[in-house]
């Protein structure tokens, strides 16, 4: 029996030789590479998540024109108008009073507007023969101008009576959705009153950042928005970021925050008030990347192939993040590579000058 161990801690260590020689010996068996490139350093931009708030450009109230009692409201809270669309009717039970009151000095002033007329036509059929002095025909000239003028007043009463009854309507003040409805149908109301609260003009995501970003961030910067987590089913469900642009930087910094407003397409079917994730550019770094298929693995092991002067070595790599093709504004080397690729970053077993051979 300790002979048969003894032969097998043997054939262990032979094994375990064989191996160290296998990795350490240049690659010559390896296939030739199609091409390779030079490992050169990347600046990327270093992006920080924060939450995003949808606001609406405009948060505008519709007010009342007139006291009185509201008779129905047309919207709720959710509901989407249109500019000049009516929300709300009042009622003020004093204006048909008035209106009653105005008709009827209108008819006494048109009696006393066509007896006076008839008092001119006849003073000047008499002038004309003598009988009235001229005077007397003056006076009813006159007396028929202030009948006229009289009505006219009247009519103008009146008509500032209607525009009153017509005001009763309450009108949305921009085209968006209702926020807030403050009132009831039979609630009273005086002019200037609230009735409904509207969020127009679209909406945007307002930021706040740390004031030790301030100086990072650049109006135009391109930004990443996350969707919401639940669908309307409130199932979950897997989302691509949506890109934004950062639209407006807020020069005054305040409990240590700087605000930031975001455009975003898209945004008509949340809340206002919501939150969602923004991964937003606040400053740039360089790292050493690669194409990721010029990465091999094996048992756990990544591996990239370097073209030396004894010819190919594979080198085990440490993994870092995945990024995209290269995006304008980033620098380093895309010769014999397509910018286009995906790249991984390398954390450690490559330098900078290193030439990687791609499958």
């Amino acid at each position: 029996m300790l002979k048969v161990a003894r032969q097998s801690s043997a054939a262990a260590k032979v094994f375990a030789a064989i191996v160290l020689v296998l990795v350490a010996m240049p690659l010559a068996a390896l296939p030739a590479a199609s091409s390779e490139m030079t490992v050169t350093p990347r600046v990327v931009p270093e992006t920080k998540a924060v939450f995003g708030q949808v606001k609406s450009r405009d948060v505008v109230a519709a007010r009342a024109r007139i006291g009185g009692t509201i008779e129905k409201i047309s919207v709720d809270e959710g509901s989407e108008v249109e500019k000049g669309e009516v929300i709300a009717v009042i009622i003020d039970d004093k204006i048909p009073i008035q209106k009653r009151a105005a008709d009827a000095k209108i008819e006494v002033l048109r009696s006393q507007l066509a007896n006076a007329n008839t008092d001119l036509e006849r003073a000047q059929q008499l002038r004309t023969t003598g009988a009235v002095s001229q005077s007397r025909l003056d006076e009813a000239s006159t007396q028929v101008q202030v009948y006229t003028n009289q009505l006219a007043a009247a009519e103008a009463e009146r008509a500032v009576i209607e525009q009153n009854a017509r005001e009763g309507e309450v009108l949305a003040p921009a085209s968006g959705r209702v926020l807030d409805v403050p009132v009831t149908p039979g609630s009273v109301v005086m002019a200037g009153d609230q009735i409904a609260t509207v969020a127009g003009g679209g909406y945007f995501l307002r930021l706040s950042l740390p004031e030790r970003h301030a100086a990072e961030i650049v109006e135009g910067d391109m930004v990443k928005v996350g969707d919401r987590v639940l669908s309307a089913d409130g199932i979950a469900r897997e989302v691509e970021p949506r890109t934004g642009r950062l639209v407006k930087v807020y020069p005054e910094i305040e409990d240590g925050k700087v605000k930031a407003d975001v455009e975003v397409e898209g945004l008509g079917d949340y809340f206002v008030g919501e939150r969602t994730l923004v991964w937003i550019p606040v400053a740039t770094r360089e790292v050493l990347a690669v194409p990721r298929q010029a990465v091999t693995t094996r048992h756990g092991i990544d591996y990239v192939t370097l073209q030396t002067q004894e010819g190919p070595v594979e080198v085990a790599v440490v993994l870092g993040r995945t990024f995209g093709p290269q995006a304008k504004g980033e620098t380093g080397d895309t010769s014999a590579s397509d910018t286009n690729a995906e790249t991984v970053e390398i954390l450690s077993g490559l330098d900078a000058g290193d030439r990687v051979i791609l499958p």
